[in-house]
């Protein structure tokens, strides 16, 4: 008998579902898991939590049926119930809580055989220390699940554009660029790339992406002293924050809103004072809205216990950093284009090739070379359902199901004007705000259902040490700070002295960015649970169809034999934002040219200062930030603070590499620039 896993990283929010040969060990550590169970070889499925015991469980067949047997320190939870050291049936549908993760259990049994034979030899998903990379043995046996295309940025326009499978690749009929033989090398030729008539610009500091992490890094390093005329910065965008503003807009937080992202640093302020509340407060107080003003200080005092966590309105956001790009001359530095490639070159650089579209859909070739690179792309993707992926992809429907990231505004139009139902799915950030949404739309009618669908009930919160998340009508809650060790004091030093693997078993028991605990919409849950709009349901999809213009879910729960089918007019998909590098192809190119090493997130591998080792050229270095470096010296990578630290701290490795122009920022330097920020004084 074969038995599917399927689970959500509690980091990333991937979803794994590997097949596995029963019996299956479950547990930390392969080597304490038992090879062999009564003459039958023994799949093991691997965790990294110091939550789960190094042998936790055992699923095993016992007269024909599928059972769990508990031999934890910390107990299983069997669809909410807690078992220890004892055993308990299971079925198609249960849901196992074994440390921070929430399996979903599927049964497979072949119609031509006996369930009880063995299918397949031994199995093991397990992060394979050595390689840092995921392994799957034995994963044509396991029947890995096709995944379905992502819906990317388009290279050209920077837009939000999904790629269907059915159509064709247009032939380029074009001189491919970069020219393919140029850049075979692992060193190119300086030479050879005057040789080509390209146009060339020499610069000492590039930085890669155009987006929030590169604004925060170039604003440190000119303020660190690096002329404006050293730095090129390759971007799509005009602004910084385009990108982000878009991403924002399209998951209902239009500019007045206040972002749900953590505001404990400022892109704008490398110093981060005054802060958001601090200038929001002050600039009420002046206006005479003196209690709302002093409210803003009263949530920074006493957030998270009693008040809710401050966030910052978006466009306050993006007004701030307007006024720092002006300051530090951001469109002097700009060059407008999209990088296709990056190579070590032979004089102890790098060459970066890109491209600059043109109005008659032709593109301009260029060359960049430097010294010092910064790479911080950002998401390469929008992560999608494969179920509503293959949807789109077969009825060509991009009305009615739709993601959270992309532009739907058509949805709550037509909500507004004839009421419907609503099926979203995801739990997070962006499925808080998009209920909110439908809460707001739905006041003048009271037409609207929203039905939340979600894999599995949420048992538990994450924990570490005496430490727990709360968990509140199947929503986990993080304040934004929580725990503030994560973000700067003893637990960042610990994540910082750690080895690879160990940073994954700390960042899994820590757990990724949930949802704020928002006493509006906290509330705004709970009065739809009361009133019968909103409901939560919990299983497996199956498939989703169309029948007489209703959008239809099939469902398979344990809480029921069969499937049960969810009827709806709209399906949003909040499930959030792809991250892996190789979904990115100048990243991807990167890693498989230069063999790169990657993380047990599969994610890039950083030094402390987060310099990606490998790509060093003499004395030549390269740096990444963002979402890219996962599972490196620090946990929020992709929040504002976690941006501002790796800025600050890349920084500091060139400056002490003596590079070009920097130097160290502190004392009355520090002081210095401060107020020249303060003013509004070019650094």
């Amino acid at each position: 008998m074969q038995i599917q896993l399927s689970w959500e990283d509690p980091v990333t929010g991937e979803m794994r579902q590997p097949v596995f040969t029963v019996p299956v060990a479950l547990g930390r550590e392969i080597g304490q898991m038992p090879t062999n169970f009564e003459g039958q070889q023994v799949s093991r499925a691997v965790f990294r939590s110091e939550e789960i015991s190094r042998f936790h469980a055992l699923i095993g067949l016992v007269s024909g049926k599928i059972t769990i047997t508990d031999r934890s320190a910390n107990g299983t939870f069997v669809n909410g119930e807690k078992i220890q050291n004892s055993t308990k049936p299971l079925t198609s549908g249960d849901t196992l809580q074994i440390g921070p993760y929430s399996v979903t259990v599927g049964v497979l049994v072949t119609a031509e055989s006996d369930p009880t034979k063995i299918l397949n030899q031994e199995s093991t998903i397990i992060f394979n220390p050595n390689t840092n990379i995921l392994n799957s043995q034995a994963a044509e046996a396991q029947g890995r699940s096709v995944s379905s295309p992502p819906i990317s940025f388009n290279p050209d326009t920077d837009d939000l554009q999904t790629q269907l499978p059915q159509i064709p690749p247009v032939p380029n009929t074009l001189t491919p660029f970069p020219p393919p033989g140029l850049f075979a090398a692992d060193r190119i030729s300086v030479e050879a790339l005057h040789a080509t008539g390209k146009q060339i610009e020499e610069t000492t500091y590039a930085a890669v992406g155009g987006g929030m992490g590169t604004f925060m890094w170039v604003d440190t390093i000119v303020i660190c002293g690096v002329k404006r005329e050293q730095i090129a910065i390759v971007s799509l965008e005009s602004k910084p924050y385009g990108r982000y503003q878009k991403l924002c807009r399209n998951s209902q937080i239009p500019g007045h809103e206040r972002i749900r992202s953590g505001s404990d640093s400022c892109p704008d302020n490398i110093w981060g004072w005054p802060g958001y509340a601090w200038r929001e407060a002050a600039k009420e107080i002046v206006s005479g809205q003196i209690v709302s003003g002093f409210k803003h200080f009263w949530q920074v005092f006493a957030e998270p216990v009693f008040a809710d966590t401050y966030t910052p309105q978006a466009q306050n956001v993006f007004a701030s950093m307007d006024r720092e790009a002006k300051r530090i001359g951001w469109n002097e530095m700009l060059r407008y284009g999209r990088v296709r490639g990056i190579r070590k070159t032979d004089d102890g650089r790098y060459a970066i090739a890109y491209s600059v579209p043109q109005p008659n859909s032709s593109s301009e070739h260029r060359f960049l070379l430097s010294r010092y690179i910064h790479i911080a792309t950002g998401y390469p993707a929008i992560r999608f359902l494969p179920d509503l992926q293959e949807y789109r992809a077969k009825t060509g429907d991009f009305r009615s199901v739709v993601n959270a990231y992309e532009e739907h505004e058509h949805v709550y139009e037509q909500l507004s004007r004839q009421g419907g139902t609503v099926v979203v799915r995801g739990r997070g950030i962006v499925a808080s705000r998009i209920l909110q949404r439908l809460y707001e739309i739905r006041q003048p009618s009271n037409q609207i259902s929203v039905i939340h669908l979600m894999q599995s009930p949420k048992i538990q919160g994450n924990k570490f040490g005496l430490s727990q998340r709360y968990v509140e009508n199947q929503w986990e809650f993080q304040p934004y700070n929580w725990p503030k060790g994560t973000w700067g004091g003893d637990m960042r030093a610990m994540l910082e002295a750690a080895s690879p693997l160990k940073r994954y078993e700390l960042l899994t028991a820590w757990g990724g960015t949930t949802t704020a605990s928002r006493e509006d919409w906290r509330r705004i849950v709970k009065t739809g649970m009361q009133a019968g709009w909103y409901t939560i349901k919990f299983g497996q999809v199956e498939r989703v169809e169309k029948q007489n213009g209703k959008l239809v879910t099939y469902i398979k729960s344990g809480n029921y034999e069969g499937i049960e089918k969810i009827k709806a007019d709209f399906i949003i998909d909040s499930t959030g934002l792809e991250a892996k590098p190789k979904d990115n192809p100048l990243l991807d190119d990167l890693i498989s040219h230069y063999n790169l090493l990657l993380n047990p997130f599969g994610r890039l591998h950083v030094a402390n200062d987060f310099e990606i080792v490998e790509m060093r050229n003499d004395r030549a270095k390269m740096y990444a930030a963002g979402i890219m470096t996962l599972g490196g010296p620090y946990a929020p990578v992709d929040t504002f603070l976690g941006l501002q630290y790796a800025a600050h701290r890349s920084a500091e490795g060139l400056a002490r590499s003596k590079a070009l122009g920097i130097r160290h920022l502190e004392g009355i330097g520090s002081l210095w620039q401060w107020l020249k920020w303060a003013t509004n004084q070019s650094p």
